[in-house]
């Protein structure tokens, strides 16, 4: 399975959940797919991934995918997660509820604040990552982003608020334990965040840097199929 977290107030439409979505599913992979709309909270953020993962994990035990989606959408019925996002599997873009999933194997594959949840993840869950343009929280002053926001794709407003950056501080990590399960991709001109910032905090991954571009990462497309490669034989690319 692949697991796609977004950034902070993009969602499951985003160009390149769309993207890595559409390409899975031309490989036949669709049910493998999962990028839910994720909680303004990055507490419950990654509580909702966490119970991805662990539902995901019982397909090794015989599980379907179609059971997944469901239980994780139970647990949102029931109160487990907040109701901030409401839709946890109803926005999630995937196939699950079709098909069984066809790999066991998780990577996460995470996108600005997204990557910063999938690192937090990764290493409490032993999984691998690959990290587009991550949000290396521990070097960023968040105070200003205190305030009401949209979702970029539905314009819904939310709140962030002091309590989220407590969240993100009580989560960050002063370094990761073991930057081979990472997959660091960047470009030099993201004009939201400074790059050298995690090339630095992620020393030692398998790091690709290339030149212009900007915090979208314009060249994602010329990476699908390795990330997919990745998420099927639990190895990153060479």
């Amino acid at each position: 399975m692949l697991l796609y977290l977004h950034g902070f107030t993009s969602g499951p439409q985003s160009v390149k959940a769309r993207a890595l979505g559409a390409r899975m599913a031309e490989r036949g992979l669709a049910a493998d797919f999962v990028c839910p709309q994720l909680s303004a909270s990055p507490a419950e953020a990654i509580l909702q991934a966490e119970q991805i993962i662990e539902h995901a994990r019982k397909v090794g035990a015989g599980e379907t995918a179609t059971n997944v989606a469901n239980d994780v959408a139970n647990d949102v019925a029931n109160g487990t997660t907040n109701n901030t996002t409401n839709n946890t599997t109803n926005n999630t873009t995937n196939n699950t509820t079709n098909n069984a999933l066809k790999h066991p194997n998780i990577l996460l594959v995470g996108s600005s604040l997204g990557g910063f949840y999938a690192t937090v993840l990764a290493e409490k869950h032993n999984l691998n990552a690959v990290l587009i343009n991550p949000a290396v929280i521990g070097q960023l002053p968040m105070e200003g982003f205190i305030g009401t926001h949209q979702w970029l794709y539905t314009g819904e407003p939310f709140e962030f608020t002091a309590q989220h950056i407590a969240e993100l501080r009580a989560m960050d990590l002063p370094r990761v334990t073991n930057p081979q399960r990472f997959w660091l991709m960047l470009e030099e001109g993201d004009e939201t965040l400074d790059y050298r910032q995690a090339v630095a905090y992620y020393a030692g991954a398998k790091q690709t840097v290339l030149t212009g571009g900007d915090h979208t990462f314009t060249r994602w497309a010329d990476y699908l199929d390795a990330v997919i490669d990745a998420s099927l034989t639990g190895r990153l690319a060479d």
